[in-house]
């Protein structure tokens, strides 16, 4: 089993040909909804590649949040633990994604997620023990979060932040990271740095072990993973392949290493298993629909083997 202590999202997305000046409007595509969320997106991960998976968060108690949770049970996502609150609504995420190159520019309202306390986290401390690893974000509450990874870290099981979006985070937090998974636009805030290849990449990471977390992972997009790590440091590339859509690109490589990770998969393997599912994902459009089946991935593995 692989928990999710993280968000639930409504993603309302917009195609456009350009992304607009300020106060400039701008004619997009017509509205799309799909259900999202960084933590509802890497359960969703977890479970399409074949594993376990429950989910700890709260959702407003409107359609939106019904939606959200009957989406994560179609694919076996355990939602018991995720609380519908009554008086608040829902997190939803403006999300624009430009035509041509796939990148998007998302404006979060938290709604239900920032309710989440670690009151809430401690109430699931039974399913956190039962679980091989604990994922966090941030897109709930750091003390929600913090008491996540403490959690998993009391009882030996495999902890991972993706520190996404940015928050300053001190080093006490850090070291509850077995695995620090940030985007280099993250790790460069983070280390109060440039991260732009691989060689700051490399620094940054180098910077974040220092201050405690166990392993580093950077993402850099079209760029591959840098990974500084106690078993393996290098980098892994990227598939090349046309994207249409970078929404839940992160999210769908983080559901899918951490599932090879607990399979047993030596670290740079589930790297790249989590690169293959990311690349397949950027190729579709929506957060959760664009995550691919586990047979998808070892597909798309087999058929570009070097």
């Amino acid at each position: 089993m692989i928990t999710v202590v993280g968000s639930l999202n409504m993603d309302l997305i917009v195609r456009v040909p350009r992304f607009p000046e300020p106060g400039e409007a701008i004619h997009g595509e017509d509205l799309q909804t799909a259900c999202g969320g960084k933590g509802a997106n890497q359960a969703y991960a977890v479970a399409r590649m074949g594993h376990p998976a429950s989910m700890v968060g709260c959702v407003g108690q409107d359609g939106f949040g019904e939606a959200m949770l009957a989406n994560l049970r179609t694919v076996g996502v355990d939602t018991a633990n995720v609380q519908q609150r009554a008086g608040v609504p829902s997190g939803t995420a403006l999300i624009l994604v430009h035509d041509t190159s796939g990148q998007n520019e998302i404006v979060v309202a938290s709604g239900a997620n920032r309710t989440l306390t670690a009151d809430d986290v401690r109430a699931a401390a039974d399913l956190l023990y039962r679980s091989d690893a604990v994922i966090a974000q941030l897109e709930t509450t750091l003390p929600a979060t913090q008491v996540a990874l403490s959690l998993a870290r009391a009882a030996g099981r495999l902890s991972v932040l993706n520190p996404a979006p940015f928050a300053p985070l001190d080093d006490a937090f850090l070291a509850l990271c077995d695995y620090l998974v940030p985007n280099e636009n993250e790790a460069a805030r983070l280390v109060g740095g440039e991260v732009c290849d691989l060689a700051s990449a490399a620094r940054a990471a180098e910077t974040l072990r220092a201050r405690g977390a166990r392993n580093v992972l950077i993402t850099l997009g079209a760029g591959g993973v840098w990974v500084d790590a106690e078993a393996w440091r290098g980098h892994v590339p990227a598939f090349a392949v046309k994207a249409v859509d970078t929404v839940a690109a992160g999210d769908t490589f983080i559901g899918a290493f951490v599932t090879r990770l607990v399979e047993g998969a030596d670290l740079r393997t589930a790297v790249q298993f989590g690169c293959a599912a990311a690349a397949i994902a950027v190729t579709r459009p929506g957060a959760q629909p664009s995550i691919p089946a586990r047979q998808e991935v070892d597909a798309f593995l087999l058929a570009h083997r070097e």
